[in-house]
């Protein structure tokens, strides 16, 4: 592929496109939060915009891709909600972040 349609109208694979990271620089160039409206309240502060490049769904839970700019997000939700959202690759997403825990780890031989 080598133009990208619109966001209103992406239908695209993440998979049809080339190794270089086409779809990766698309979506790095894209993730700008956009205008969701003001929300009533809210504490996650890690708001991550990108495309959805992969939906794994079961009866019961659903895996889901994103690609925020350099960044891939991956989320786990329930089937439902994912169905909800009408979340499948090509589309734009807010991956909002809070963690309470952030376990780092460094290699046996440092």
């Amino acid at each position: 592929m080598d133009r990208f349609r619109p966001a209103a109208c992406q239908q695209y694979r993440w998979a049809d496109h080339d190794r270089r990271g086409r779809a990766a620089a698309h979506a790095q160039e894209i993730a700008t939060t956009p205008d969701l409206g003001t929300p009533v309240a809210e504490s996650a502060r890690n708001r991550f915009t990108g495309l959805v490049t992969r939906v794994i769904k079961d009866s019961v839970m659903a895996q889901v891709d994103l690609q925020c700019g350099p960044f891939r997000v991956v989320s786990l939700m329930s089937a439902e909600a994912a169905s909800e959202l009408q979340l499948e690759p090509g589309v734009l997403a807010v991956a909002s972040v809070k963690s309470t825990h952030v376990v780092v780890e460094v290699p046996a031989d440092l």
